[in-house]
């Protein structure tokens, strides 16, 4: 699998509400830094399966839109919008904001990343 297709399977798939969907994909020494527009975050591993469990918790669908996607070596940078759906109204597709994302992919998993948002 090429290292492009791994973050794209990794967007098309249920991760960000689904933990046992996000956990094959990260790496055991995973770690997130994230500049929020609330502050700054770094998160390890246990930290973003925990967020992934709360979200799950909000959310019944993801869906990530992709707008660019580039690849260097073991780096991949993406630009994208994520929309979700509230359990209180499931029909309703919502953004909840805008990324940029440099991954860093180690033995076939996700190992870094280092993420700006801004909520829409």
């Amino acid at each position: 699998m090429t290292i492009k297709k791994l973050i794209l399977d990794f967007y098309k798939s249920d991760a960000f509400i689904n933990v046992s969907e996000m956990e094959p994909f990260l790496h055991s020494d995973f770690i997130l830094e994230w500049y929020s527009s609330k502050g700054f975050l770094k998160l390890d591993r246990q930290e973003v399966l925990d967020l992934a469990q709360e979200l799950g918790k909000s959310y019944v669908r993801s869906k990530v839109r992709i707008h660019s996607i580039l690849q260097e070596k073991n780096q991949v940078a993406v630009r994208y919008s994520h929309f979700v759906k509230t359990v209180e109204n499931p029909r309703e597709e919502m953004l909840l904001a805008h990324f940029f994302v440099i991954w860093e992919v180690q033995d076939d998993k996700l190992h870094r990343c280092f993420q700006m948002s801004q909520v829409s």
